[in-house]
């Protein structure tokens, strides 16, 4: 593995174990429109694409559900209140942006989680590392589409060389062939290694700390 300049970093299963989080929102949702609740393996399963697409897969029939707006709007209230009830950084995440930034690395995150929320939790727990953190907003397609990359290299003034993606979802290895960046793949995510590679992953790390040994 090389030693890179620039690293940008997924969020939710990368970053943060948020599972919890997003389950408890979801089913809070759910349960608050009478419609029956998801397991948190169901859960697991349904992130990488955003919470609407996360509440269209827990949602019975999609947004094809009447109800759709209206329940995907009260898992958004609830987890904007709840999103750091049980969150919390993967061990030995903190240590790792800790030595990137001293090593005088560039740092992001792009996700798919809904911008505001993106913001509050890179504000919470990476103030003192991660220098832009992009979320899902209106004006910016989402991942696997390069846009946040793209935007996240150009707000950090760096260039696609010596650039690197880090993230642990089928999504997040489509993200970097299309931003044309080389991808590390975690195993310590939401889905695992045999799904990993079955969607193109090649390059794993089993924890943060390995990232750091391979530079």
């Amino acid at each position: 593995m090389k030693d890179f300049d620039t690293y940008i970093f997924d969020l939710d299963g990368t970053l943060l174990s948020s599972l919890d989080d997003l389950a408890a929102s979801t089913n809070y949702a759910l349960r608050w429109a009478g419609m029956p609740e998801r397991t948190l393996e169901e859960v697991r399963m349904f992130v990488g694409n955003g919470v609407k697409l996360l509440m269209e897969r827990a949602i019975p029939d999609g947004q094809q559900n009447p109800r759709f707006e209206e329940v995907y709007a009260k898992f958004r209230e609830h987890y904007l209140k709840h999103n750091l009830d049980r969150t919390h950084p993967y061990g030995g995440v903190l240590d790792l942006l800790a030595e990137l930034k001293r090593r005088g690395k560039k740092l992001a995150i792009v996700s798919n989680k809904f911008y505001a929320a993106t913001q509050d939790l890179a504000h919470h727990f990476f103030a003192d590392t991660i220098e832009v953190a992009i979320g899902e907003r209106e004006n910016i397609r989402k991942k696997p589409a390069p846009d946040t990359v793209l935007e996240a290299l150009r707000q950090l003034g760096a260039s696609k060389d010596g650039a690197v993606y880090i993230g642990d979802s089928d999504v997040d290895v489509m993200t970097a062939k299309n931003s044309g960046l080389p991808c590390i793949s975690v195993l310590w995510g939401f889905r695992d290694k045999e799904f990993l590679i079955e969607h193109g992953a090649t390059l794993f790390v089993e924890s943060p700390h390995e990232i750091l040994a391979k530079l």
